[in-house]
């Protein structure tokens, strides 16, 4: 995959960073959610470690004729202002049907109360507006990539902001 112009620089330290190639290892440069709000509050639960899952729906994978992300892939995390805050690391990928999603699940990835009532409110409405943009009908058991993470590569406090 192709890195963006605007995260390069911060690619470039982090690969530095690295005793090991993990260039071929890019996946994505992405901020969470459709709004600069969750979108900013979600990354801040990534640095401060709460948020270590994030869940898509397989359906826009497809839709779009992207790749999932596979064991191991590297990619930044950006606020809503596509500024880079971390590398993460995707440490398991599995696909479910949405009424399947566990509870360790919904509490790993950190939102809202951690529940998986919360989880599956949230999602369900999310998931829901994306059916709608790509032209299917959100099913219980609609397939959800639930992908658990790890940052290897985060921005300290020193350098956030620096670009």
């Amino acid at each position: 995959m192709t890195i963006p112009s605007n995260i390069r620089p911060f690619w470039d330290k982090f690969l530095d960073s690295v005793t090991y190639d993990a260039s071929a290892r890019f996946y994505e440069a992405f901020h969470f959610d459709d709004n600069e709000a969750s979108a900013d509050l979600l990354a801040e639960l990534v640095l401060n470690g709460t948020k270590r899952a994030t869940a898509s729906l397989l359906w826009s994978f497809e839709a779009e004729n992207e790749p999932l992300p596979q064991l191991g892939a590297l990619s930044v995390v950006t606020n809503w202002a596509a500024e880079p805050l971390c590398v993460i690391e995707a440490t398991s990928i599995n696909v479910v049907p949405y009424n399947q999603v566990t509870a360790d699940f919904a509490a790993t990835e950190g939102e809202g109360d951690k529940s998986l009532r919360y989880w599956r409110e949230a999602h369900w409405d999310f998931f829901s507006e994306e059916c709608v943009r790509i032209g299917r009908e959100p099913d219980l058991e609609m397939p959800v990539v639930c992908e658990k993470f790890k940052v290897i590569y985060p921005v300290t406090l020193l350098t956030q902001g620096q670009g």
